[in-house]
């Protein structure tokens, strides 16, 4: 057991020195890229301190396998040069089971970065696209999802429109039990519109059996309400806007995504995207195990083996291979091209079987 906790320390030093060096080349690189990103008169370098400090966690957090392999290579390579694997081997301890103590914390930092440090990324995404939007002064999202319905927002010739549909069809062009509310560029009601449908057309909403009321000069609204079979609304809108609006995945919590996923359901839209990426966020843990298992598959070995640079090299293409295929996979869970569970789970436990049979065929014991 002492020996287990010394491993598990020494990874835990190992991945803590690694991650505070990328961090550090990560937020130098945010920080110029919020720079050259807005005007020097709007945004200083205290302001996109601030932005790269927001959007550099979401960045880290995505990097996390590539961390865990990389510190996995430092803490053998560490090892092997002070002759404490040597020692180790000699004590009796097989190579698997000098294993047990990285792998383990490997899910404990999964498990906490899944309910831990993804709210926290989520927060900071959000706050990052807020201000962001602030200074660009393109207003925010356009969409949102409650438990209400689905809510748009749109530019209008003298303001805003906000529209508000009770459900819609999978691509977000034709909406059902519609409400349209049209706002003065100084933010009062102008009129109001109620239609059973409404379709999403180049350049317009086609409403159907719509029933308009306007507010101008009136008391009461309804004495001059004027119901259409048929009303076109100018928009500019596109369906691919509609459908990107509801948010990257990765910006809302774990624990909140669940019932968005919902939410998405009873609104008619496919929630396929948020759905692989929440059993790829449950699958983390499993990636990481595996990334210590790649990692160590090729430099748990004595320097006096040589070819040390080589098998660094083997160990990080390996895991960069096994990161990009779960990306790969996550754009085929994603477009539906493979199963949900296949896009989530199959990289990792691929991960993971590569890697004993590796650490099999060339450890003994």
């Amino acid at each position: 057991m002492r020996l287990d906790l010394y491993f598990a320390r020494r990874f835990v030093w190992s991945f803590t020195l690694v991650f505070g060096v990328f961090f550090g080349i990560v937020l130098l690189i945010d920080l110029v890229e919020q720079m050259r990103r807005f005007d020097s008169d709007q945004v200083g370098v205290l302001e996109a301190g601030q932005l790269a400090l927001l959007n550099s966690p979401d960045t880290m957090y995505r990097m996390l396998p590539l961390l865990v392999v990389l510190a996995t290579i430092t803490l053998f390579l560490g090892l092997a040069r002070t002759s404490e694997l040597v020692v180790t081997r000699a004590s009796g301890r097989s190579a698997l089971r000098s294993l047990v103590a990285p792998v383990l914390t490997a899910l404990l930092f999964g498990a906490l970065g899944v309910a831990v440090l993804n709210p926290i990324v989520a927060a900071t995404s959000k706050q990052f696209e807020v201000i962001s939007s602030r200074y660009a002064n393109t207003g925010g999202s356009i969409s949102s999802v409650s438990e209400e319905g689905l809510w748009l927002r749109q530019a209008s010739a003298g303001g805003q429109v906000v529209i508000r549909a009770s459900r819609s069809n999978l691509d977000g062009t034709r909406f059902f039990g519609v409400t349209f509310y049209g706002f003065t560029s100084d933010g009062a009601i102008e009129y109001r519109i109620e239609a059973a449908e409404a379709l999403l057309e180049p350049g317009n909403w086609v409403l159907s059996k719509a029933k308009r009321w306007t507010f101008a000069d009136l008391q009461n609204p309804e004495t001059g309400a004027v119901e259409h079979p048929r009303l076109n609304i100018l928009s500019d809108l596109t369906r691919d806007q509609i459908r990107d609006s509801f948010g990257n995945p990765s910006s809302i919590s774990i624990w909140e995504l669940p019932r968005f996923i919902r939410q998405l359901d009873r609104a008619g839209f496919s929630a396929l995207q948020h759905r692989v990426w929440l059993n790829m966020e449950l699958a983390n843990p499993v990636l990481l195990a595996a990334m210590v298992l790649i990692g160590a598959g090729f430099t748990m070995r004595h320097t006096r083996f040589g070819r040390t640079g080589l098998m660094v090299l083997f160990a990080v293409l390996m895991g960069f291979g096994i990161f990009f295929l779960r990306n790969f996979a996550q754009v085929l869970g994603q477009n539906g091209q493979i199963p949900v569970l296949v896009a989530a789970w199959a990289p990792p436990l691929a991960g993971i079987f590569l890697s004993l049979g590796l650490l099999l065929h060339t450890e003994d014991g």
